[in-house]
């Protein structure tokens, strides 16, 4: 099963490509703007792992590692964005 969805997700590598690139910029952007632009380590924690995924879109890296990048990545900023609004 897993064989198959990565080979479909290889084939639409464009569009999933476009649509990672703007929900992993538009999250970590608004981690940043909620509170992180005044911690030096809460900034560092959220822009480590949105400019590795970034890298590996731009790199045309496996989808693999890619779907595995934006899901920490986007984990991070849902933890960082919860804290910052409930803060």
């Amino acid at each position: 099963m897993e064989a198959k969805n990565v080979t479909e997700s290889e084939f639409n590598r464009f569009g999933l490509i476009a649509a990672i690139l703007t929900i992993v910029g538009c999250m970590g952007g608004f981690a940043v703007g909620l509170g992180a632009i005044e911690s030096t380590i809460a900034l560092i924690v959220i822009v480590i792992p949105t400019m590795l995924t970034l890298s590996l879109l731009l790199a045309v890296a496996p989808m693999k590692w890619i779907f595995n990048a934006a899901g920490a990545c986007l984990a991070i900023d849902a933890m960082f964005i919860v804290y910052y609004l409930l803060n």
